[in-house]
């Protein structure tokens, strides 16, 4: 087709859409297409897609995936292996291995800490998640080769699918003495120990460091989980840790719940912090977004009343990590601080944008501008209750305080 005939089809198209209250952006010129690859990331929440119209494009998941019941503590993580048509679930004590229609594949069992939020190594195929033993102060990356699991009921000790590389530094923020009593208090948030209010970890995902192009080397993301407390004032920043996985092979050990190892880098890469208010036991659910370029934090909603406590937060993903002071620190201390996309609901008094989604079981960035999100209950079963996961398929629409709006409930196509 000519490009004349392109531009009226364009024209057509577009008065077809202003006509329904649609947007559409104005076609990329062939200068503009040529410095794409060098160009800063856009991270509007209308970012042009690759046939040159803002907004998504007709989704090509299904709009509702079932993970089954289990007998284990509720979803916590969920990610789509696209090439593959795979979706893993993390129970917080198994990883169940699904297609796309919900039909069971495998799962690894046998795990007795707490499995938190999962994502897919783009390099190396690999399932990547927190796994938490606060008992033994012992927090892990657990990396899980999916691509045998192949039947139900592989144990995660013996099977040899799955291995796992200790993180030092929040041990470190965990067990940190804070009032200076020598005594570290444990598992509770009633305390003064645990320093940034360190309860561990959850939310991790994959994707280019803060700031940098979206075509980067992809980081392994961490973010700790935080204690509620509303007597503190150390503890309303959220913690990202970045790590490279390239080398980690070296790290990798099998697990052993009975003698938990301590192999993995005696330093972190780099170590953020995002000003939100305290929340309930901190990031949730980490995601990288593709369609956007930015950063979602999922967590459980904060309790001072001085903050607006929204349960969904966004990373500005081209705004490079500035250094200033960690606010309400015991002691004057300075640390690489990220900054909030200015855009959804925005509290005058605190500075703090968000919205207000519940996506901390689970929330996966398919691409175009469509995302599964996660939800969990409590079922009947034979022996007792049992907890079932679920993802339905949403579209971004940025509008507060919910961003997003199901695909079924708008009539989308499957």
């Amino acid at each position: 087709m000519g490009e004349k005939h392109v531009s009226q089809a364009r024209l057509i198209f577009v008065a077809a859409l202003a006509a329904a209250g649609l947007a559409v952006a104005a076609a990329p010129t062939a200068q503009a297409a040529s410095a794409a690859p060098n160009a800063t990331p856009r991270t509007t929440l209308e970012q042009e897609t690759t046939d040159g119209l803002d907004g998504p494009h007709p989704p090509r998941w299904p709009e509702y995936v079932n993970g089954g019941a289990w007998p284990t503590s509720h979803v916590q993580g969920v990610v789509v292996d696209d090439e593959n048509g795979f979706v893993y679930w993390s129970f917080t004590q198994m990883l169940v291995k699904t297609d796309l229609e919900g039909n069971v594949v495998g799962t690894v069992e046998g795990i007795t800490g707490h499995l938190g939020d999962i994502d897919l190594n783009p390099r190396d195929g690999r399932v990547y998640g927190s796994l938490e033993y606060k008992a033994e102060e012992a927090f892990y990356i657990a990396i899980v080769d999916v691509s045998r699991v192949d039947r139900v009921g592989m144990d995660a000790e013996t099977d040899g699918v799955l291995t796992t590389v200790h993180l030092d530094e929040v041990v470190e923020d965990f067990t940190a003495d804070m009032n200076g009593d020598g005594v570290f208090d444990g598992d509770t948030g009633d305390t003064e120990d645990h320093r940034y209010g360190c309860s561990g970890i959850d939310g991790v995902s994959f994707g280019p460091s803060f700031g940098a192009r979206q075509d980067s080397r992809q980081k392994l993301m961490v973010a700790y989980g935080v204690y509620a407390n509303t007597e503190r004032t150390d503890n309303d920043h959220q913690v990202v840790l970045e790590y490279d996985v390239r080398n980690w092979e070296r790290y990798e050990r099998p697990l052993s719940e009975a003698e938990p190892h301590r192999s993995g880098p005696g330093r972190v890469d780099d170590k953020f912090f995002l000003y939100t208010g305290n929340t309930t036991y901190g990031v949730q659910n980490l995601e990288y977004d593709r369609h956007t370029g930015n950063w979602m934090l999922a967590v459980y909603p904060g309790t001072k009343a001085e903050f607006p406590n929204y349960s969904l937060f966004m990373v500005d993903g081209g705004e490079r990590p500035r250094r200033g002071e960690i606010v309400g620190q015991p002691e004057y201390e300075r640390g690489r601080l990220l900054s909030l996309l200015p855009q959804g609901q925005h509290d005058e008094a605190s500075g703090v944008w968000g919205w207000d989604f519940d996506a901390s079981y689970g929330l996966e960035s398919l691409g175009d501008g469509y995302y599964y999100g996660a939800e969990g209950r409590s079922v009947p079963g034979e022996d007792g209750s049992l907890q079932e996961g679920e993802v339905h398929l949403y579209r971004w629409t940025g509008q507060p305080p919910a961003p997003f709006e199901r695909v079924a409930e708008t009539g989308g196509a499957v």
